[in-house]
């Protein structure tokens, strides 16, 4: 490859010329980029929204050349021929990821800005982290690429000043001068909004790690007082009464009781269905599991069997089956409520939810009859 560091300077034609022939080169400098923050960031156990990366088109190349005349002697001069992206969901992680960044590469700090300090207080423009560095040799994700001195971009935005920035790009407004006065006030309006939206979704996300954190305490202290919801929920299918009855379910099927079953989709439907048939709090929850656990057992071993193409694909019993069993069995016992319903919730067969619903009526009679029912007198 070109040597790109050379001295001498590279009419503009020249410079998209090479940039053409070496394209595939900064293709798979992108690529590499991308994954070494892919995992750099997956090491740091950060949840993040993306990342990206894009090289740019020769005519972008040409044009930017065209623009800004005498600025780029030679191709290394072009510091975006490469860029990555990396959008996290809070503000909060951009500097995290942009401690990943500094300790993972050397950065071209005289083309680096940190847009969040560089701004006035009554700033115009979206805020972000906006690097230029060098390609870490002794990354695995680099080795062999050979391009040690071709610098590139990385930016780092929360997905808020990522709306903003994609926003104000499509508009065209590159800066505040370009703005019409009478609309520039809404500008810095929004701005604000923006900027107390970030800071409130990261008070949030911080309630939200606080509250699972003292859920085994409140659940063991005042379990009346914990809302059935989904991090109780979650909570709930690895201790008892949920637990021990989930396995005497698997048991008296003589199937496996799926443990580590990967459905970030079922507490939330689990969660559904449990205040669909009234059950609001996780004490209320223990006290119907305790008081129907032989007919729950009873009504689950009769059910399943006749609905083998719902759990046979997963090859055993899925986490809080013993909740969806009591659920069906108060459904079914309460004229107001749908057991199609709580079928169809549940999402676990292609047959037609009436058709599911039928048969969880016919086991219910069959099997409980008379007995007392969930949300029936004692």
């Amino acid at each position: 490859m070109t040597d790109l560091s050379a001295p001498e300077r590279s009419t503009p034609e020249a410079m998209v010329s090479e940039y053409q022939t070496w394209r595939s080169r900064y293709e798979a400098l992108r690529d590499a980029a991308v994954a070494q923050m892919g995992r750099l960031v997956h090491e740091a156990g950060l949840n993040i929204h993306h990342v990206t990366g894009r090289v740019k088109q020769p005519l972008s190349l040409a044009d930017k050349l065209r623009r800004k005349p005498g600025r780029y002697a030679r191709l290394s001069d072009v510091t975006d021929l490469v860029a990555v992206r990396i959008i996290t969901y809070f503000e909060s992680d951009v500097q995290v990821v942009a401690g990943l960044v500094e300790a993972g590469y050397a950065v071209d700090w005289d083309h680096s800005v940190d847009k969040s300090k560089t701004h006035d207080p009554d700033r115009f423009g979206y805020m972000g982290m906006h690097y230029v560095v060098y390609p870490p040799a002794r990354q695995p994700e680099f080795a062999g690429l050979g391009m040690e001195t071709v610098r590139f971009e990385i930016q780092i935005r929360s997905i808020l000043q990522h709306a903003w920035a994609e926003i104000e790009h499509d508009l065209g407004y590159k800066n505040r001068d370009a703005v019409p006065r009478e609309v520039r006030r809404r500008f810095y309006r929004l701005a604000g909004l923006l900027e107390m939206a970030d800071e409130e979704f990261m008070v949030l996300a911080r309630m939200n790690r606080d509250y699972a954190a003292t859920l085994p305490a409140r659940v063991a202290e005042e379990p009346e007082g914990v809302f059935v919801d989904v991090q109780s929920v979650t909570y709930l299918l690895d201790i008892a009464p949920v637990r021990p009855l989930d396995e005497a379910v698997a048991d008296a099927l003589n199937v496996t009781l799926l443990s580590g079953w990967p459905d970030p989709e079922r507490p939330q439907r689990l969660t559904s269905l449990l205040q669909y048939v009234g059950v609001r709090s996780v004490g209320q929850l223990q006290k119907e599991l305790a008081r129907h656990e032989a007919e729950i057992l009873r009504f689950a071993a009769a059910l399943m069997p006749r609905l083998r193409e719902a759990w046979t694909p997963a090859g055993g019993a899925r986490p809080g089956t013993s909740l969806v069993h009591y659920a069906l069995l108060r459904a079914c016992a309460n004229p107001s409520l749908d057991p199609a319903y709580i079928v169809n919730l549940l999402d676990l067969t292609s047959e037609s939810g009436l058709q599911m619903a039928e048969t969880v009526r016919e086991v219910y009679a069959g099997v409980v009859g008379r007995l007392a029912a969930p949300g029936d007198p004692a």
